[in-house]
C-alpha cells in the first residue's frame, strides 16, 4: 500500500521549510512541495559525531590511489545529520560527486528484495514458509530439492550450492534462467536449508516469485511498494536507470576508467538498483523503524531477524574479526560490534562498491557508495561507530601502512 510523497518523507524525520503563516487551502493545492533541507554543509551537520573530524578523515582517504569518487551520510537518532560527496564521477573529466550522485548498489540491492518479500507476505500475497515448487520457477535444485526450499530459505542464502555458483557463466552473457536450471547438477555444499552459502544468481529467483504473484515486474513493484512511498526518487534498477540519470558516477579502478558490465543487472533482485546516497539514506531510515506506514515492525523483525550462522563478511581483517556473531535474515546481515548489535549489506561489482549498517537500538548508521573497488570505506564504518559510541580513536583507515586497500 503506498502512502503520500510528503508523508512518507514525514515518517522518515525529514525537516522542510516553512512560512510562519499557513497557506490559504486553495493555495495549498497549487503550492509545490516545500524544499528538504539537507545537512549538506559544515554548519548543518549535528549530533553527537565530530563531523569535521569525520570529514578531515574523508579526505585523507579520497587521497589514496584506490579511490575516486564517494558519497555518504550518516543517520543520528533517527535523523539525517551528514550528507557529503568526495572526489569525481569518473577519472577523465569527471563532475564533482554530490548528494544527487547516482551509484549502483550492487549487491545491498538484496535488501530490497527481502524487504519487498517481506511485505508481500505481510498483505498475505504469499508466505515466506511457501516452497519454491508452488511458484513454477527456473531454480532447478539437486534431487528436486528446489521443490521444497521455502522462500524464506532462498532469502537467507541458505540453497546449499557452494558459494556464488555459476556468477562466471553469468559474466561470460549466459541467460539467468538458463544457468538457474542448470543448477541442478551442481554437488550441493549441504542440504538445502541447512547452511548459508552466498549466491546470486540463485537468488534472484524471488523476481520469479514476485512477478507471479503480482502479475507487475519486479522493478515495477518494488517502486510502488517502497521506493515511492518511502520518497527515493532517484532510486531506479537495471541499466537503463544508472544511464539515464542526469549526474551518474562512471566505473573505475586504480584511478582508470573500468567497464560499465550488465551482468548483474539481469539479476536484479540480487545486485541490480541504483540511487543516491541521500535515497540510500531513506532506505536506512525505513530499516530502522522510521516509515512504518510503509516498513511495519513486523515486516522489519522478519527482515533483520538473522536466520543462519555465516562467516565473516570482511574476512579475517581486522574489521571481520571485530564484527562477531555474524548472521543472515532476508537479505539482510547482522553481527555485533563491541557490544553492540548491527544490521546492513554491503555490495562489489566491477568499478563500484556500497555499504549500509545501522544500529537499530540507537538508530543510528552509515551508507557510503563510491566508484572504485577501494575497501576503505568499509574500514570508515568503524571509525564512525567509534565516534557515534565515544569510544578511543582507532585508526582503522591506516593509510600510511596499509598496502592492501584493494577488495579481493
Amino acid at each position: 500500500m503506498a502512502v503520500p510523497l510528503l508523508a512518507g518523507l514525514a515518517a522518515l524525520g525529514w525537516t522542510a521549510s516553512r512560512s510562519a503563516q499557513a497557506p490559504k487551502i486553495s493555495e495549498t493545492a497549487a503550492a509545490p512541495p516545500p524544499p528538504i533541507i539537507l545537512p549538506l554543509e559544515p554548519e548543518d551537520w549535528r549530533g553527537a559525531i565530530d563531523y569535521r573530524a569525520l570529514d578531515a578523515r574523508i579526505q585523507a582517504m579520497m587521497a589514496d590511489r584506490t579511490m575516486e569518487g564517494l558519497a555518504i551520510a550518516v543517520v543520528e537518532n533517527g535523523r539525517l545529520s551528514f550528507v557529503r560527496g568526495y572526489g569525481l564521477t569518473s577519472p577523465q573529466d569527471g563532475e564533482k560527486v554530490d548528494a544527487d550522485t547516482i551509484f549502483r548498489w550492487a549487491s545491498l540491492s538484496k535488501t530490497v528484495a527481502g524487504t519487498l518479500s517481506a511485505r508481500l507476505a505481510e498483505d498475505g500475497v504469499f508466505s515466506l514458509a511457501d516452497p519454491l515448487g508452488k511458484f513454477g520457477t527456473s531454480l532447478r535444485l539437486p534431487g528436486d530439492a528446489q521443490n521444497t526450499l521455502t522462500v524464506e530459505q532462498l532469502l537467507s542464502q541458505r540453497t546449499g550450492l557452494p558459494r556464488n555458483a555459476y556468477d562466471g557463466w553469468l559474466e561470460g552473457g549466459r541467460d539467468p534462467r538458463e544457468i538457474r536450471a542448470s543448477l541442478a547438477a551442481v554437488p550441493l555444499l549441504c542440504a538445502p536449508g541447512a547452511c548459508h552459502s552466498y549466491q546470486n544468481i540463485a537468488y534472484d529467483t524471488i523476481r520469479e516469485v514476485v512477478e507471479t504473484t503480482t502479475h507487475r515486474p519486479y522493478a515495477e513493484e518494488a517502486r510502488q511498494r517502497l521506493f515511492l512511498p518511502l520518497g527515493m526518487t532517484s532510486t531506479t534498477i537495471g541499466m537503463e536507470g544508472l544511464r539515464a540519470a542526469k549526474h551518474w558516477a562512471r566505473p573505475s579502478r586504480n584511478r582508470r576508467a573500468a567497464p560499465l558490465l550488465d551482468a548483474y543487472y539481469r539479476v536484479p533482485a540480487a545486485a541490480g538498483v541504483n540511487s543516491n546516497v541521500v535515497d540510500l539514506a531513506r532506505w536506512m531510515q525505513a530499516q530502522m523503524g522510521q516509515a512504518p506506514a510503509v516498513l511495519p515492525t513486523k515486516v522489519l523483525a522478519d527482515i533483520q531477524r538473522p536466520r543462519v550462522h555465516t562467516g565473516r563478511p570482511y574476512g579475517n581483517s581486522p574489521l571481520g574479526r571485530s564484527l562477531e556473531h555474524p548472521g543472515y535474515g532476508l537479505g539482510m546481515r547482522s553481527f555485533t560490534y563491541k557490544g553492540h548489535r548491527l544490521v546492513g549489506h554491503s555490495g562489489a561489482v566491477t568499478g563500484y562498491r556500497s555499504t549500509m549498517m545501522f544500529d537499530p537500538a540507537t538508530k543510528t548508521g552509515v551508507v557510503m557508495l563510491w566508484n572504485s573497488e577501494s575497501s576503505l570505506p568499509f574500514k570508515l564504518q568503524a571509525e564512525v561507530f567509534d565516534r557515534a559510541y565515544q569510544l578511543p580513536f582507532n585508526d582503522w583507515l591506516r593509510l600510511e601502512s596499509d598496502g592492501s586497500n584493494l577488495a579481493p
